[in-house]
């Protein structure tokens, strides 16, 4: 295979990868999805990890039909790299896409379910030894050795269900033995504390390149001794090596030049000697030790290999269990068939929860075939089983961020991981079209935005629309019209679609395949902020509520020609109306 058949690798990045590693390593690694290793290569991590997405699931990322259904998507794997417990494990997190097979799903989410419920269950100290263990493996940057220690570590602690199942059964024994051997030979050199011989061995000749350093210094220290004649000069020499390093006294005489025509280069024959001698016998002891090193760790091979599969595997399901614990999430259910459906029970929006998660509103919606037969006390009916509908309400009243949530959950379904709603109902479908309120008023933007839309709307294969606010993009009666052939195109096309509007008088009559929901605010609370359901109500047109915000804007005039003039504002939408809900912030106040 060559390099360049794979998605987004041209000639640059060839040239980078196989200078950088060699075209069998390089594509070992895109097929692994190893973004360090490309990274490390010289390819900038975003490209690394895009080439990987496309590398090990292109026809999953195909599934996000356009700009925002992608960014969605990099949001959500955002948000799962801040729990990831290695490096190695947020950027195997990065690479996840939508998988292609309801079995693939499902055993994903087996997997991160199992893993969730494991994490759970331990306490917090071994929750802690757990996390100090993968701490230490990225510190030594995911290497052979820092997985065995790590292997050894979670047995240490006795972990032993879900994903830790994988090392429950590898020979501790073995694994010591090579957790020794590799912290031996870490480097590529023997390290010292290995071997006793050789240890002994390196001493000595860093003393020996020591006095060699300075052997006139030597000299003058000898004779300042009161040494003069030959002999007495070559015993205190003889003596002074065999005191202040550990080598042999043979060593020494055999080192010591019979031809030396002065005491300077007396000295320095017999050290230079002795370094050389030295160096062969620190060589030769270090081979032997790395010899049997490498036997140690051959022997330990086959558990080495398994337990830097089983770390590296548990650290993914790990970090993916810590994020569906920190949202609460829990299996999504999918519907197949001839039916669809996508329903959420108490859904929360992983964003808004990710900031404050005490202050997100769960809410309820379904779409299609679904089985939601419970609502919120305060709605007005359960769900209609139409696949399309049409949302409207009140100003910064949530519509965007139900679209978001609907979004998310069906993203993190056909990822195979838990959802954040108490449940949820998910068709896989082909292609996932969000679009978000661009508020860009030019032809420009409306042809591009309908090139992104309605093309996979069009292609037969199963489609979920979230069409946030159409009609910001254009004037509004063309706005309307479009939005009537896009609710009509998804009727026609058995799509589900969830379609934001302010148009919906407008948009009448619908197909009866579609229905109208409606989200409500409820005033002003004591701080003058928008009080809203963000629960839709059903087969009910929502308002928008200009009356709320002129109230506001009343309350809080900075002088009284500013407030004259929101006064006047007030009298167009009902000065009546902006009393009362001025009056009812108020007595909220002083309740």
């Amino acid at each position: 295979m060559r390099l360049e058949e794979f998605w987004g690798v041209g000639p640059k990045t060839r040239e980078t990868l196989v200078d950088a590693l060699g075209r069998e390593r390089a594509i070992q690694a895109i097929e692994s999805g190893d973004v360090r290793t490309l990274a490390d290569a010289g390819l900038a991590r975003g490209r690394a990890t895009r080439i990987l997405r496309r590398a090990t699931d292109s026809a999953g990322m195909d599934v996000l039909a356009t700009s925002d259904a992608r960014s969605a998507y990099k949001e959500l794997l955002d948000l799962a790299v801040d729990h990831a417990v290695t490096q190695r494990a947020a950027d195997r997190i990065r690479v996840l896409t939508p998988l292609e097979s309801r079995a693939a799903m499902e055993t994903r989410l087996d997997d991160v379910l199992a893993a969730r419920d494991a994490w759970d269950a331990l306490d917090d100290a071994d929750r802690e030894t757990v996390l100090a263990a993968y701490e230490r493996y990225d510190d030594r940057e995911g290497s052979e050795r820092a997985a065995v220690e790590a292997a050894l570590a979670l047995l240490e602690a006795g972990v032993d269900s879900g994903p830790f199942a994988a090392i429950a059964d590898l020979e501790r024994a073995r694994l010591e033995a090579a957790a020794e051997a590799l912290a031996a030979l870490d480097g590529g050199r023997v390290q010292s504390g290995a071997d006793e011989e050789l240890d002994r061995l390196r001493d000595v000749l860093g003393a020996v390149e020591d006095m060699d350093a300075d052997a006139l210094a030597l000299i003058d220290d000898l004779r300042s001794e009161g040494v003069r004649d030959v002999e007495g000069f070559r015993q205190a020499f003889e003596d002074h090596l065999l005191s202040e390093t550990d080598v042999t006294i043979d060593r020494v005489r055999d080192a010591m030049p019979a031809d030396a025509t002065d005491a300077t280069d007396f000295v320095g024959g017999t050290l230079r000697t002795l370094r050389s001698d030295l160096t062969a016998a620190v060589d030769e002891r270090e081979e032997t030790v790395a010899g049997e090193l490498q036997d140690t760790l051959a022997d330990a091979r086959d558990a080495v290999d398994r337990a830097v599969e089983a770390v590296d595997e548990i650290a993914l399901q790990l970090s993916l269990a810590r994020f569906a614990l920190a949202y609460d999430c829990t299996r999504p259910t999918f519907v197949e068939g001839d039916q669809a459906a996508v329903s959420v029970v108490n859904a929360r929006n992983l964003m808004l929860a990710a900031r404050d998660e005490e202050s997100v509103q769960p809410v309820t919606y379904a779409l299609g075939e679904h089985d939601v037969v419970s609502v919120p006390d305060d709605v007005n009916a359960v769900p209609g089983e139409q696949r399309v509908s049409v949302l409207t309400g009140a100003n910064s009243g949530g519509k965007t961020t139900l679209l978001e949530t609907l979004c998310q959950v069906v993203l993190l379904a056909t990822m195979g991981l838990p959802v954040p709603a108490d449940r949820a109902e998910v068709t896989p479908v082909d292609s996932l079209v969000f679009h978000r309120r661009h508020a860009s008023f030019n032809a420009g933007v409306l042809e591009s935005t309908l090139r992104s839309i309605v093309p996979p709307l069009s292609s037969g294969g199963r489609t979920l629309m979230l069409v946030d606010e159409f009609e910001a993009i254009t004037e509004p009666g063309s706005a309307a019209d479009l939005l009537h052939g896009l609710v009509t195109l998804t009727v026609d096309r058995e799509a589900l679609g969830v379609f934001v509007t302010h148009l919906a008088d407008d948009l009448e009559p619908l197909p009866p395949e579609a229905r109208v929901d409606g989200i409500f605010a409820e005033g002003l609370d004591p701080d003058l902020e928008l009080r809203v359901d963000y629960q839709p109500r059903f087969d009910t047109v929502g308002r928008s509520t200009p009356e709320f915000i002129v109230s506001r804007l009343v309350a809080n005039a900075g002088d009284r020609r500013e407030r004259a003039g929101f006064e006047t504002l007030a009298a167009a939408v009902g000065d009546e109306v902006v009393q009362r809900t001025l009056a009812d912030a108020q007595w909220s106040a002083e309740e």
